[in-house]
């Protein structure tokens, strides 16, 4: 267990999934997140040989089903192997807990015209009420 998730003061009830330690440190620069985290160790790459066995999978799922976990964040990169893990690690958790995944959408400050056609999709998916 990391230094972060030592921390007594952060919250047992949700858990963050990510890739690996790099993506765990951007979403602790945002301190927005007060929960415990859980690094896979990769993405799910049947092209480059990567399947849910070589992953810490198993051991996310061991990890909610014993522990009364209120929710899981899947913050995974936005690509087709984060997409694939995402699906897989999702449908194995949605037995035990509520399973969520990050927004995406468009970088603050950047132009509507420059954007993907991916970007834009996905930022109209996410959208949210205006308060």
């Amino acid at each position: 267990m990391c230094e972060i998730c030592r921390n007594e003061e952060r919250s047992n009830g949700q858990i963050c999934v990510v890739a690996d330690s790099r993506d765990l440190l951007a979403l602790e620069r945002t301190r927005e997140f007060s929960g415990r985290y859980h690094v896979l160790g990769g993405l799910i790459s049947p092209m480059d040989g990567i399947g849910p066995d070589l992953l810490q999978i198993s051991s996310l799922v061991k990890r909610v089903a014993a522990d009364d976990v209120e929710e899981v964040i899947l913050a995974l990169t936005p690509s087709v192997e984060g997409d694939t893990t995402s699906l897989y690690v999702a449908r194995l958790l949605k037995p035990f807990t509520r399973v969520s995944r990050i927004a995406y959408g468009l970088p603050v400050g950047s132009e509507l015209e420059y954007a993907d056609d991916v970007t834009l999709s996905r930022a109209l998916e996410g959208r949210r009420e205006v308060d």
